[in-house]
């Protein structure tokens, strides 16, 4: 894993490098045509500076920056969904018994929320201009292992339908790669993470908010993984992309976590 790091570090000081001489280049070839221009006299020099310079009765107007149009409330029709309708369809998904019984991916009251997308119209309703505008809200309880999805009808707020699923995991959420990385940094596993972070900013790495993250779901196949990672499908199971803010990669894919049991095991490369 340290490997990876210091590879990589190399290809990111070789590119600055590069843009360095690159620069130089360029300022080498530039700078004898500007200060040709800087030289040149006479009525046609100081017209074209006037121009440059937004001067002189050729001169184009200055720009106007234009304020955008404010977001309104709700949206018609396909519109995306707007922010307010989000927030609003957020809550009334989530309320309820699922709001008591539910944990999510850290273990508190609630479910996971993982995403919320206008819903696809009835078959009866496609071709309807005036057809309601429904939501769905997709969560996932950490406490059963179930998917859950809630479709809200956004003008009168009434949760229409509940769908539950086992066995289905969509793609994780922000928080959950967050949470992962959290347990991976708690594990002894994790130690190689937290020393090539070091190698690569001479800090300790303490919080997953010093990491990008991206994630993505790992799924058991019979014998493919050790068997603590035998559940993962049922389980909602991650594996990390890392990378230190506004540096290098760190490899972690051979890492899984296993979100649903709180725990992280190794992959077998070979």
């Amino acid at each position: 894993m340290r490997e990876k790091v210091h590879r990589h570090l190399g290809k990111v000081l070789t590119g600055a490098a590069l843009a360095a001489a690159g620069t130089a280049a360029m300022v080498a070839v530039t700078l004898p045509g500007t200060a040709g221009a800087d030289d040149s006299g006479g009525a046609g020099g100081g017209a074209r500076a006037a121009r440059q310079t937004g001067q002189g009765p050729d001169a184009a107007p200055p720009g106007v920056v234009e304020q955008a149009p404010a977001e309104p409330k709700r949206g018609t029709g396909r519109d995306p969904l707007t922010d307010d309708e989000i927030r609003r369809v957020e809550k009334l998904a989530g309320a309820g018994r699922l709001s008591a019984t539910a944990r999510d991916v850290s273990g508190a009251r609630g479910p996971q929320r993982l995403s919320t997308d206008l819903a696809e119209p009835e078959a009866a309703e496609v071709d309807d201009p005036n057809a309601p505008r429904r939501a769905d809200v997709t969560f996932y309880d950490y406490r059963t292992d179930t998917l859950v999805t809630r479709t809200v009808d956004l003008t009168t707020g009434k949760v229409e339908h509940t769908g539950t699923q086992r066995g289905v995991q969509p793609p994780p959420a922000r928080a959950e790669s967050a949470e992962a990385a959290r347990i991976l940094m708690a594990d002894p596993l994790g130690a190689g993470l937290k020393a090539d972070y070091k190698d690569a900013t001479g800090k300790d790495l303490t919080s997953p908010d010093q990491l990008e993250l991206s994630g993505g779901i790992y799924e058991a196949s019979p014998g493919a993984q050790p068997a603590v990672l035998d559940r993962c499908g049922e389980h909602r199971c991650v594996r990390l992309f890392t990378k230190v803010r506004n540096g290098p990669w760190i490899d972690t894919r051979d890492l899984v976590i296993d979100l649903s049991a709180r725990r992280t095991a190794a992959l077998d490369r070979g």
